[in-house]
């Protein structure tokens, strides 16, 4: 591999704080949101589907506004970057690894990002490139800016449908952390492990399949981009294909 890029929401960034904001905000317990959340996530739905199951008329986009305007917006510092980040990060470039992180995100978590200097080449968001995963466009862009052949980008994320599948379908290698709900729940997913490259517990573990054909055993064969996924046990994975 030439180059890594790496997702945002649960890859690199803990997303407590943000459920827990948006708990407040409507003035439920986090706890019955993070249930909601789970629920959405085991059925194979968007997360924000929770907040429309508290709220049926809801507007995300008008009530994200909404909570900007009254000082309750987006906030990220160091405490939200789970602990692998940086020191992954940081082997990977001194690998010779060129890192990308390019995710979904606002135009706000975009400069809240580049703020902590994490030691990556790029960070970049969708709101900023104006097209959001799982639109092949966005792997296009990150096709783009990977600055190597899709072959020699691994492009890591924890959820199947907006990370894997399209990554994958682009032509890139792919590699599932096993973190947050979508990284956990569909793990052993068979189209989850028929598509990626490679499966991780943490980021600390990418800079060791640099230059990996199959790191042993956590590698899966690829799947066809023109096969759906399938429906099997643990719900259904939305199709991006």
């Amino acid at each position: 591999m030439e180059t890594i890029v790496l997702g945002i929401g649960e890859t690199l960034v803990r997303d407590d704080r943000q459920w827990a904001s948006w708990a407040n905000w409507l003035g439920v317990p986090p706890h019955t949101l993070g249930a909601l959340v789970g629920a959405a996530v085991a059925q194979g739905r968007e997360p924000t589907d929770a907040l429309r199951i508290l709220r049926p008329d809801m507007d995300v986009e008008e009530a994200y506004r909404a909570r900007a305007a009254a000082g309750r917006g987006e906030h990220l510092d160091e405490s939200d970057l789970y602990q692998d980040v940086r020191p992954a990060l940081g082997e990977l470039r001194a690998a010779g690894i060129r890192v990308v992180v390019a995710g979904n995100g606002t135009v706000r978590a975009g400069e809240l990002l580049r703020a902590l200097d994490l030691p990556a080449d790029l960070v970049v968001t969708s709101d900023e490139w104006g097209v959001r995963k799982p639109d092949p466009e966005f792997f296009a862009r990150v096709a783009e800016v990977a600055d190597a052949a899709p072959e020699a980008t691994l492009y890591v994320g924890d959820h199947p449908a907006h990370d894997l599948f399209p990554a994958a379908a682009a032509g890139m290698r792919t590699a599932h952390l096993r973190r947050g709900p979508y990284g956990h729940w569909w793990a052993e997913h068979p189209d989850v492990v028929e598509t990626v490259d490679f499966r991780v517990d943490a980021l600390t573990e990418l800079v060791g399949l640099v230059g990996s054909p199959d790191p042993g055993g956590t590698a899966a064969p690829d799947a066809s981009a023109d096969e759906q996924p399938k429906v099997v046990r643990r719900g259904t994975l939305r199709s991006v294909r």
